[in-house]
């Protein structure tokens, strides 16, 4: 079980945003893609903050009540986000997750984003794993 990786199991075409994007149109991404959130990266593909469903609810409210779309993903984002590496071990990964971390995490190489890994994404590799076992038996 070791041997998994957070490479093969990543979504390699995750949804991201701009820091210069709009509350309404990351609001529009974000339900479009099913995910809980995602990176927000420049033009380099490099990683410079993160931004979920929590992070937008309060300001989301203020442009509803408003009528006024005038926050953007940078004013919402968390700038200090926490990545793992493809090569990184799916249980090192899995333990970190057991607590209060993230439930998503960027995937970056070289210093560009090259996917995401879920919860969902660590506990299927879990259960991928637990089901060779029961094919398997020692």
């Amino acid at each position: 079980m070791e041997s998994l990786k957070v490479k093969d199991y990543m979504n390699v075409r995750p949804v991201t945003f701009t820091s210069t994007m709009s509350l309404s149109q990351a609001l529009d991404k974000l339900l479009s893609s099913k995910q809980i959130g995602g990176p927000v990266i420049d033009d380099l593909h490099h990683v410079v903050g993160f931004i979920s469903e929590q992070d937008m609810i309060h300001k989301l409210l203020k442009v509803g009540y408003h009528c006024q779309d005038t926050h953007n993903v940078g004013e919402c984002m968390r700038d200090d986000v926490l990545t793992v590496s493809p090569d990184d071990s799916i249980i090192e990964l899995a333990d970190t997750m057991a607590g209060q971390k993230p439930k998503i995490y960027p995937v970056v190489e070289n210093h560009r984003l090259v996917g995401v890994i879920t919860r969902r994404d660590v506990l299927t590799a879990i259960s991928d794993q637990i089901g060779d076992c029961f094919k398997h038996p020692v």
